[in-house]
C-alpha cells in the first residue's frame, strides 16, 4: 500500500541535515536520536541539545504550531505521538498503516497545495529569503524550500 501521488523533495536525512523544527522534534528522546530511525540520519544533523532554537533552522526562523497545537488539532495519531515527521521517517523505512497513511498523505497534499504557491506568486525565483517562515514550514513538510 503505498501512495504514487506522495513524491516528497526531500528524504528525512536531508531535512535533518537542513535544520528543521529547531533542532528539537525527538527532544523528548533522551538521546535526541529514536532508536527506531538509522542513526546514519542523524550523523549531519542540525539537533539541539537544550530545547528548540531557531537558529538551527535553515532560514533561522521559527515556523509551524507547537505540538499541543497539532494534538488539539486532531493531527497526531496514536502511531506517531510525535506527529507527522514521525510519521514520515516511518513510512520512509517502509511501514505502512492504513487508514493512517491516507491521513498523513493527504494533510501533506493540502499543505503544499496551500503554501508552494504562495510562495511562487510572491517572490522572484532568485530570492530565496522571500518569505523565510513559509519555506521553513515547507521543508518541514517535506517540499524543497529553495523552490
Amino acid at each position: 500500500m503505498s501512495d504514487t501521488n506522495f513524491t516528497p523533495q526531500l528524504t528525512p536525512q536531508e531535512m535533518l541535515e537542513m535544520g528543521v523544527f529547531g533542532g528539537w522534534y525527538f527532544g523528548d528522546d533522551p538521546n535526541g536520536v529514536p532508536e527506531d530511525l538509522p542513526q546514519s540520519w542523524f550523523a549531519n544533523a542540525k539537533l539541539s541539545t537544550h530545547g528548540f532554537d531557531k537558529s538551527l533552522n535553515y532560514f533561522s526562523v521559527a515556523a509551524g504550531q507547537p505540538r499541543e497545537v497539532w494534538q488539539q488539532k486532531g493531527w497526531i495519531t496514536p502511531e506517531d505521538p510525535l506527529g507527522w515527521f514521525q510519521w514520515y521517517c516511518r513510512y520512509t523505512l517502509g511501514r505502512r498503516v492504513p487508514g493512517v497513511d491516507d491521513f498523513q498523505i493527504k494533510r501533506w497534499k493540502a499543505f503544499g497545495a496551500r503554501h508552494i504557491p504562495q510562495i511562487k506568486k510572491n517572490c522572484q525565483p532568485a530570492d530565496v529569503f522571500c518569505r523565510p517562515r513559509q519555506r521553513q514550514a515547507v521543508l518541514q513538510w517535506a517540499y524543497d524550500p529553495l523552490i
